[in-house]
C-alpha cells in the first residue's frame, strides 16, 4: 500500500491552486464518510509513479494528514488539456463495512501454456477492466485470468474467473465473455517454386521485348514509306508524242 503526505488547502481560489501546482503539489478533495470535505494537496513527485497505472483508480491508498492515516481510494483524476498533467484528483475515504464499486483491470497469465496460442492463435480481449462490487476492507489491484489449456475456440467467461470473498461483478444477468482464443486471422500464402517464379518473370520481361520489336518494326515500315516515295518522285519520264507531223510521200 502506497503511502501519501497531505497538505491541507485554506485557500481554494484558482490563483492559490496554480501557485502549488507550480511547487510540485497537485491540488485535491478527501471526501466521504461521517468528516466533512477536506481541501487537500499532494506531492507530484510521490504519486508520479502510481498515478499513470491501470490500477490507479481501483488502487487503496494510505493519507496522512495532520499526522493522522486514513485509507482511501482514488475516484477522478483532472488533466490539463495541453501538457496533459494532472490538476486535480478526488480522494474517496474508504469506510468499514461499506461496498464500492469500481472497474478492476484484467490480467492474463500463462500465456506459453496455452495450446490455442501456441498453434497461432489470437488473445481476443473482450473486457480489460471488469466493474465489480467490492467490500472497503479487500479490493482487489487486478483480476487474474490463467491461461492453461485455453484452445482455440475458447472463451473465458466471468463465472470461470476467480474472485476474491464477497466480490461480485455488477452485471449478474448473465455470464458475459472476458476474453477468446481465435484463430488467427492472417493466413500466410505458400511460397512458390523457384522455377514458377524464374518463369513468371520470363513472361514478365515479354511486354518489354515485344515493345522494342514493335518500336523497330514501326521504324522500319517508316523507312519503307520513305523509300516508297522517293522511288515514286523518281519515275522515268514518259515519252511524249511527238509534236511533228508526219511526211507525206508524194
Amino acid at each position: 500500500m502506497s503511502n501519501l503526505k497531505a497538505i491541507k488547502r485554506e485557500n481554494p481560489s484558482a490563483g492559490s491552486n496554480n501557485k502549488l501546482r507550480a511547487d510540485g503539489l497537485i491540488p485535491a478533495i478527501l471526501y466521504g464518510g461521517k468528516d466533512p470535505n477536506q481541501n487537500i494537496s499532494v506531492s507530484k513527485k510521490e504519486i508520479s509513479n502510481i498515478i499513470n497505472s491501470d490500477t490507479f483508480l481501483s488502487k487503496v491508498l494510505e493519507i496522512e494528514l495532520d499526522g493522522k492515516k486514513e485509507k482511501v481510494i482514488p475516484r477522478d483524476v483532472a488533466y490539463h488539456v495541453v501538457s496533459e498533467e494532472p490538476i486535480h484528483i478526488d480522494f474517496m475515504r474508504i469506510v468499514s463495512g461499506k461496498k464500492i464499486i469500481l472497474e478492476i483491470p484484467v490480467k492474463f497469465i500463462n500465456h506459453p501454456d496455452s495450446p490455442g496460442l501456441k498453434r497461432g492463435g489470437v488473445l481476443n480481449i473482450v473486457r480489460r477492466k471488469v466493474e465489480l462490487k467490492c467490500p472497503a476492507e479487500t479490493i482487489p489491484d487486478e483480476i487474474v485470468v490463467d491461461l492453461t489449456g485455453t484452445d482455440i475456440g475458447t472463451s473465458i467467461k466471468i463465472s470461470s474467473v476467480k474472485l476474491p470473498e464477497n466480490v461480485i461483478p455488477t452485471i449478474t444477468d448473465r455470464d458475459f465473455v472476458v476474453a477468446t482464443v481465435a484463430a488467427p486471422t492472417v493466413i500466410k500464402e505458400p511460397e512458390k517454386p523457384a522455377e514458377e517464379a524464374s518463369a513468371e518473370g520470363a513472361e514478365g520481361e515479354t511486354p518489354a521485348e515485344g515493345g522494342d520489336v514493335a518500336a523497330k518494326d514501326g521504324e522500319t515500315g517508316k523507312k519503307d514509306e520513305k523509300t516508297k516515295e522517293g522511288s515514286a518522285e523518281k519515275k522515268p519520264d514518259e515519252k511524249k508524242p511527238s509534236d511533228k507531223k508526219p511526211t507525206e510521200k508524194k
